[in-house]
C-alpha cells in the first residue's frame, strides 16, 4: 500500500457545484450559476466565471431547484451530456425545452437510476443511492430518486448529491478513493435527510476513502436571515474538519474556499 498522485482535480463552486476533472474529462456536479434562487441569496464567494461550465458531461442528483436548476443548465454548450435521476423530464417541464431531442440546441440528457452506469470518454459515472426527498419541491410526487454518483477514472470520486446518513451507505456506494460530501444546507436547520458535519464525518468513517472535500454549506441563505443562527452557514466546514480528524483521522480533509481547486492524493 502506498500513497500515489491520482491526477485528478476538484474544485468547489460553491453550495453543491464542483468540478472533478479525472483522465481528462471534466464533470459538473449540481451546477447552480446565479446570484440568488428564489428565497436564497448567495452571500459567499462570486457566481461561478463561465469557464465553471464547460463540461463533458454534468449530474444533477435530484430534483431540487438548488441542485437541478434550470436557468444554470441552459447556459451549458449545446450538446453537453446531462445525467439526471430517472423520471426527471416528466417531472420538471422545463427539461424538455432543454432536451437536444427537441431542441437543437439543447442538452443530451440521460435518465438513470441508481445501479446505472454511463461511460463518458475514459471515465466511468456509477449512480448510487441517495437517502432524501427527490421530489420537485412543493408539490411535486415521488417519481424521481435522489442519487449520488461514483465518477471512476484515474480515481474513484464520490459526489453524494444531498443525502442522510444510511446504514448501506459503504455497502451501496462501494470503495472511494475521493468523497465529496454535504455538511451544511441553506437554511438555519436541516432534516434527519441531510448530513451535518457530525453526521458527515460519521459517513466520511464509513467510506474510509483518501481524501475528502465538504461541500453544500456557506454559500447561499434565506433573505432576511443573516443574524439567524449565523454559525449554521458559516461553521460546517470548520466542524467537519474537526469531527472528521476524531473519526477518520486517515482521512485527508481538503477545506476549499470558493473557486479553490485541490489534486488529492490516493493511497491504495
Amino acid at each position: 500500500m502506498g500513497t500515489v498522485g491520482s491526477g485528478t482535480v476538484i474544485t468547489w463552486w460553491g453550495h453543491a457545484t464542483c468540478t472533478v476533472e479525472d483522465s481528462g474529462v471534466r464533470i459538473l456536479t449540481d451546477p447552480v450559476f446565479v446570484r440568488r434562487l428564489a428565497h436564497l441569496r448567495r452571500r459567499l464567494g462570486p457566481v461561478p466565471p463561465p469557464e465553471a461550465g464547460v463540461a463533458d458531461a454534468v449530474l444533477v442528483s435530484h430534483l431540487h431547484s438548488d441542485h437541478l436548476h434550470l436557468r444554470s443548465l441552459a447556459r451549458l454548450a449545446p450538446g453537453t451530456r446531462l445525467i439526471v435521476p430517472r423520471g426527471a423530464v416528466r417531472a420538471v417541464p422545463g427539461l424538455r425545452r432543454l432536451d437536444a431531442r427537441r431542441n437543437p440546441a439543447g442538452l443530451r440528457i440521460t435518465e438513470v437510476d441508481a445501479g446505472d452506469e454511463v461511460e463518458i470518454g475514459p471515465v466511468r459515472v456509477r449512480a448510487v443511492p441517495a437517502h432524501h426527498d427527490g421530489r420537485r419541491l412543493p408539490v411535486g410526487p415521488h417519481r424521481s430518486p435522489a442519487l449520488g454518483y461514483v465518477i471512476t477514472g484515474e480515481s474513484r470520486t464520490y459526489f453524494a448529491g444531498d443525502t442522510g446518513l444510511f446504514d448501506s451507505m459503504a455497502e451501496t456506494v462501494g470503495p472511494v478513493d475521493v468523497a465529496l460530501l454535504p455538511v451544511g444546507g441553506w437554511g438555519p436547520h436541516l432534516g434527519p435527510e441531510h448530513l451535518d458535519a457530525g453526521r458527515a464525518a460519521q459517513a466520511l468513517a464509513r467510506l474510509a476513502p483518501s481524501a475528502a472535500v465538504p461541500v453544500h454549506y456557506g454559500t447561499y441563505w434565506p433573505i432576511g436571515f443573516d443574524g439567524v443562527r449565523p454559525h449554521e452557514f458559516y461553521a460546517p466546514g470548520g466542524e467537519f474538519v474537526r469531527k472528521a480528524a476524531r473519526l477518520a483521522p486517515e482521512v485527508a480533509v481538503h477545506l476549499l474556499r470558493h473557486g479553490e481547486s485541490a489534486r488529492p492524493e490516493v493511497v491504495r
